[in-house]
Formats: structure tokens, sequence, C-alpha cells
């Protein structure tokens, strides 16, 4: 296991300072907002991990803990929001509190046509809105796909930062991969009401093909993201550090998880910053490594800690949500 990372999917609201400006806005359908109150954040936990199994064509799953290591499904079990519209997956979800207290979820749509990211709005997490497709890389004609969606909001602005990953055929000068015609860089676009949204810009290009981006529980100007080569194989999880929440970004880190990692979600535990991820061959299951706080460099300093969690069997790439305790006695009790 070597060094560095840190993402920030259970950030309910994150703060960063100016990032750059993506101009001219696109017309997609009109969004209702939530009117839900801003509850009283909690200083730890409780916590909601929104995932999906299998293929995603049945929903997401919600699981619940109190200490960010137990987990147990919520909802008996069974999903809680499935898919509404024809054609619809709902993997990699995404899951947000927004600054008027309601919630956001984006996620993956589909494997490629079309290449859209999935919406819904809710004010207490169980109820969700219609589902509606987003076209984020309506500039961008020839995409082949759009992958895990990350949401984050940015109060300087006043704006949501979306970012995902996307190959755009003959874009990316150097070595193709050898056993597909996917070359990910990493898209965002900003929007304020997720009707209008800025045209698609690369967001993080490492110079090779990279997927599933987040960003770093309490240190928002590091990403963490998938190194998707395999030839030679890496497919493990990596990081890399910048000035604001849009870079620009360094030199990325070495690796830190095992290989056939992807889907990494982060929250802040008791003296530092557990990142789980998902190990996606067989045997598939959830991992994790913590890093303290403080280390010696500044750097995320990593140590395995599969050993230590308990996550329900089959959940797949997902994003963990702080919540109150009203809220989780609101999921554990519901049917």
């Amino acid at each position: 296991m070597r060094r560095r990372v840190r993402d920030a999917v259970v950030s309910s609201l994150l703060v960063a300072g100016s990032l750059w400006g993506l101009g001219g806005a696109q017309r997609v359908d009109a969004a209702a907002r939530p009117s839900a109150a801003t509850p009283a954040k909690a200083k730890q936990g409780p916590w909601l991990f929104v995932g999906f199994k299998k293929n995603g064509e049945d929903g997401v799953y919600y699981a619940l803990s109190r200490d960010g290591y137990h987990w147990h499904l919520a909802h008996g079990g069974v999903p809680l929001s499935a898919p509404t519209e024809k054609g619809e997956l709902m993997r990699d979800p995404f899951v947000q509190r927004g600054p008027d207290g309601g919630f956001r979820m984006v996620w993956t749509w589909s494997w490629r046509k079309p290449t859209v990211i999935g919406y819904s709005e809710s004010t207490d997490l169980v109820h969700w809105s219609a589902h509606r497709s987003l076209a984020v890389m309506a500039n961008e004609p020839t995409a082949l796909n759009v992958w895990a969606p990350a949401l984050y909001w940015e109060a300087k602005d006043a704006r949501w930062l979306i970012f995902w990953s996307s190959t755009v055929p003959g874009r990316w000068p150097g070595p193709k991969p050898e056993k597909s015609e996917l070359d990910h860089r990493i898209f965002a676009t900003y929007t304020t009401d997720f009707a209008t949204f800025t045209p698609a810009k690369v967001y993080f290009d490492p110079g090779f093909d990279v997927i599933d981006a987040t960003l770093l529980a309490g240190r928002p100007h590091t990403l963490i993201f998938k190194d998707e080569r395999e030839t030679p194989l890496e497919k493990h999880l990596m990081t890399v550090d910048g000035p604001s929440m849009d870079g620009p970004w360094g030199k990325p880190s070495e690796p830190f998880t095992e290989t056939w990692s992807e889907g990494p979600a982060s929250i802040e535990v008791d003296g530092g910053t557990l990142v789980y991820y998902d190990h996606y061959r067989s045997p598939q299951h959830y991992g994790a490594v913590f890093s303290p706080l403080v280390t010696k460099d500044g750097e995320p300093s990593w140590k395995d800690m599969t050993g230590k969690i308990e996550f329900p069997a089959g959940l797949r790439h997902g994003s963990f949500l702080q919540i109150t305790e009203e809220e989780y006695q609101r999921l554990e009790t519901m049917q």
C-alpha cells in the first residue's frame, strides 16, 4: 500500500476558491427547486452511503453508519429510488446537500449513448423528483460516454461544479489503450439551476486514461482518480493536488490501493480520513485505506483498513453524505 489522497464525497457543502470561467450557458430542461430548511450540521456522523448493485438497473441502495466503519443496508435492503425512464441505469450515484438544505443526486445514465447524466432532487432523502437526463456533453457531439459524475457546491460563485469522465475520439495525442477504444479525461461544467450549463471543458488531463474522479473529504484541493491503464496493468487509485478546487493540478501521486480498484469515496473519521473503494474484479468487495489528518510532509500517509470495515456485500461505486440524527432515524425506520 503506498501513499496519498483525499476525496470530498461526504461534504454536504464545499467552499472553494475561484474556479476557471467556463463561459456561455446551454439550456436543458427546467428544474424544480427543493425547499427544505437547512438542518443543523453534525460534527461527526452519522453517515449515509448511496450506491448501486449489479449493473444499476434496479436503482440506488442506501447503507447507514454511525462511526464510518460499520455499515448496514437501509430500506429492507431493497432499492430506494428505481429507474423511471426507458433505458436508464442508475450507476455511480453521487448525492450532495444544497445550500437550501435540499438534496441533489446525479448518476451514470448509460454505458454509452445517450451521453447524459441522471438528475433528481429530494427534500428528505426518501422521496425523489422525476428523473431527468442532463446533456452535459452537448457541445462535444462525438463523445462516446459520460461516466461517474461528481457534484460540489462552489459557494463563492453560488454555483454547482459537476465533473465526470468521457472519451472524445481523436482528441488526445500519444499512445492509445490497446484493449479498448475508450481513452478518458475528466470534463466539467457549472450550473446554478440544473437547467443551464456552461459548455463542458477538460478539468483534469494527466496525459493518460483516467476515470472516477472525486475530491478528498476535508481537503477539497486534492483530487482522487483511477488510473484506467491496463497495459502495463495500473487500475488503481492515485491523487493529485492543486491550489484550488479546479487546480491547476500537479504531479500525480504513487498509487495507494490494490489493482482493480475504482469508485473512490471518502469521509472524515476520528483522527483522519477514510477512503473506500470498489474492488470490482472477482471476488468483488469494498476496501478502505486510512490517513491521519496530520502527517510529517503534509501529504496523506495511507494504511490498509479493509479488515476493519463492515460493508454490505454487493454494493458498488457510490458516495457518502453526512446526515443529521433526525435523518438517520427516518432512513433507519422506513419500510
